[in-house]
């Protein structure tokens, strides 16, 4: 099985996918993925490259396959180190991006949080530091494009209020 949970960066989808992991890990096997390991930096983080990662790692999951991929390092601003995702029964992928359209027919359940941008922008702000508020701001027009070119929001199962 596989649940998207997508919404503004800020909107508290990791906090979300932390929760339902830590709930399901009890009775099945879990993997979450973040989005932000998959991003290829600032320059295009909702591009092909987001897209072919997502296909990849949606069917490995349904195959029940080791999807290998790389990860980004942002502290060094360039790719990092191996991605390794094992097969598990419930794979939750977590981030502005994963309830894309390209990936929708894999998931079970597609859940969106709803957050004004202006709020999660300062969230992000606050938890990762005012020194990435250039790249942030070009982040939320690229968020908003992807949002309004995918229909994200409308596309999912379950809307929710942004989290804390």
């Amino acid at each position: 099985m596989i649940i998207t949970i997508d919404g503004v960066a800020g909107a508290g989808k990791t906090t979300l996918a932390a929760f339902m992991a830590a709930e399901y890990e009890e009775r099945t096997s879990v993997q979450v993925v973040h989005m932000d390991d998959l991003y290829d930096g600032w320059s295009d983080p909702l591009g092909a490259a987001l897209t072919q990662k997502l296909r990849a790692i949606a069917r490995g999951h349904l195959d029940q396959t080791v999807v290998k991929t790389r990860s980004y390092d942002w502290s060094a601003d360039r790719p990092g180190a191996e991605l390794v995702i094992p097969p598990t029964h419930l794979l939750i992928l977590e981030g502005v991006g994963s309830g894309q359209r390209s990936i929708r027919e894999f998931a079970e359940t597609k859940i969106w949080i709803d957050l004004e941008p202006i709020v999660g922008l300062r969230r992000v702000l606050a938890r990762d530091g005012f020194q990435i508020e250039e790249q942030m701001l070009t982040f939320l027009e690229h968020q908003r494009m992807h949002f309004v070119e995918e229909g994200t929001r409308d596309a999912a199962d379950f809307h929710l209020n942004g989290l804390n």
